[in-house]
Parts: C-alpha cells; structure tokens; sequence
C-alpha cells in the first residue's frame, strides 16, 4: 500500500467506526466459532496491528507482516513480550511451522496479492487438521474507486469468486457471507458518484467528525447481531469461514 495509508491505519484504526465496527462484528463470529482456551492463531499481513487485542481475546496470537514500516507500527503498539510478530509475506515466506495453528486469520489481505490461490493453500498448510480459516475481503468489482487503487488492490470479490478460490487451495466447509450491509447504500452511492466525476483526492478512510463517527460505529456494528444470522443479500464486504480437512 501507499506509505500514507499506513501512516493513516495506524492513526485512526483504533477510532475509526470502519476497523472499530469491523471487530465487533469479527469478535462475535469467532464466539461462534467456539475456539478452545489454547488455541493457536496466526494472521497473516498484519499491517499495523489493529487485530492483534482483538485476536488475542481468542487464543495465543502470532503474526507476521511483509512491510517494515508497519510491523513497526505494530510492534509499537503492543506489548512486544503479548506477541510474536515477524517479518514475512506470502506465500513462501511465513516465519512459523507449517501445521502449527488452530485458526488462520487474513483480514483484507487477499485482494492485495497476486495469486490469491497459493496464498490460501500456503497458509491452510499451516493448519491443523480441522483447523479455521477466518478471511475478509471487499466485495463487488463495480464498487472499484480510487479507495482500491490507493490501496493497491488486485481485486473486489464476487462470492463465487472467494469460494473458487478457497476450494482450489482445498479449504472445505466454507461459509461466505455479506457485511457492511446497513451502509451498503451510502457507500455505493458516494463511490459511484465520485467515479462518474472523476474524484481522486479525497478518500474513504479520512477520520470523519466525532459525531458522524459514532453514528456510523453503531450501525455497522449492529450488524453483529445479524452477520451470520440472516442471510444478508449484499454488503461492502465478504466474510468466509472455512476449514482445513481433517486427516
């Protein structure tokens, strides 16, 4: 991504009604999920480390992070003694034993990588058998903006697509869902509006007023109570949960 996103991520991310909702809608699938007390995850990318409080709530938390600038970031940020987080990138340098953890997590990670396929297949080797894969990742190719560029995104995901492409990597099980739904209208409008006029300059990860930000919070976030649930017809995003094969 851009040097400035990073800066921004790491500014916002622990304010921002998109990353504040986004883990509580995460937190609430992980309950779901019913990991055990010793279980063992792992993230992949990262980034500055918005996850790792989240992630740790679940389990003993590793991670690693292909950008310095970042890692820094989020090394910074936490306690270094809580976590262990390393340099490496997908998909041939992960910096931990291949069939180590109970639950691989990528959050907006894929779009940004070139072939998503063995990526997925890289991490589900790290894997337990029946272990969790927990993935994010922005939906629908028409909602593509200036937002995506910056970035450096390589694709929006349709459903069939996320589901390709976690099969091939031989994840069964998978579950894929909409979120991001309740806003879904406000952010398509705003982004398809500044296409047709060839808006480049503002983007949608500026920190909005406080009040605007709370409200927004409280919206997406109410969507835990619904994400996984009820089958949402659309949303912003994609969420599949899928699992490695037992042996």
């Amino acid at each position: 991504m851009e040097r400035i996103i990073y800066q921004q991520m790491a500014a916002i991310e622990n304010q921002h009604w998109w990353f504040v909702a986004r883990r509580q809608i995460l937190a609430s699938i992980l309950r779901r999920i019913n990991l055990s007390s010793q279980t063992y995850i792992l993230e992949a990318g990262c980034g500055t480390g918005g996850n790792l409080d989240l992630l740790s709530q679940f389990g003993h938390v590793s991670a690693f992070e292909p950008d310095r600038e970042a890692r820094e970031h989020a090394c910074r940020k936490q306690n270094p003694n809580q976590y262990d987080i390393r340099d490496g990138y997908l998909p041939d340098s992960i910096p931990f034993e291949s069939a180590a953890f109970d639950l691989v997590v990528a959050l907006d990670v894929l779009e940004h990588l070139d072939d998503h396929c063995r990526c997925l297949a890289a991490l589900r080797k790290h894997l337990k058998p029946g272990g969790w894969g927990l993935f994010t990742v922005p939906a629908f190719p028409f909602l593509w903006s200036r937002h995506d560029e910056l970035h450096h995104h390589r694709r929006r995901y349709r459903k069939t697509g996320l589901a390709a492409a976690l099969r091939t990597a031989g994840f069964e099980n998978l579950r894929i869902i909409y979120f991001n739904t309740l806003l879904f209208p406000m952010i398509a409008s705003v982004r398809l509006v500044k296409n047709l006029l060839g808006e480049h300059i503002s983007r949608d990860d500026q920190m909005p007023p406080e009040m605007a930000n709370r409200i927004l919070t409280q919206i997406f976030a109410s969507e835990r109570h619904l994400v996984g649930r009820l089958p949402l017809p659309f949303g912003v995003s994609l969420l599949a949960t899928a699992r490695n094969p037992m042996l």
